[in-house]
């Protein structure tokens, strides 16, 4: 496989991964990809990739570890706009917003709705 498709695979299988809710697995295919290879929008990659370790953490009960990523990730993806491999990052940063809102007000990480993880489909 060329590295253009096998950049394409990464980001698919972590993208698939998110979706389906297995966010550790997410994060092992985007971690490839970001380590792996040099590409323009690495920091992008790394929001996603912090993104789905603050419900990774979330899952095992650290609550310091989720809010600390949910707030890094942030920063990352402040350098991008509009859409961004497909991702509507103006919609992801409000569904971000209302997730960090929410851990807020959390007095343990069990309470927390998973419906709320934003959606990175378009």
């Amino acid at each position: 496989m060329d590295e253009t498709a096998e950049i394409k695979t990464l980001f698919q299988k972590g993208l698939s991964e998110y979706e389906k809710g297995d966010y550790f697995e997410a994060h092992e295919a985007w971690e490839d990809l970001w380590s792996d290879y040099y590409i323009p929008d690495r920091r992008f990659i790394q929001g996603l990739i912090q993104l789905s370790v603050s419900f990774v953490h979330l899952g095992n009960g650290n609550m310091v570890g989720a809010k600390s990523l949910l707030k890094k990730c942030q920063d990352k993806f402040s350098d991008f706009s509009e859409i961004q491999r497909g991702i509507n990052l103006v919609e992801l940063t409000s569904a971000i917003e209302a997730v960090e809102l929410v851990y807020e007000d959390l007095k343990h990480t069990s309470e927390f709705d998973w419906d709320l993880v934003p959606n990175l489909k378009g």
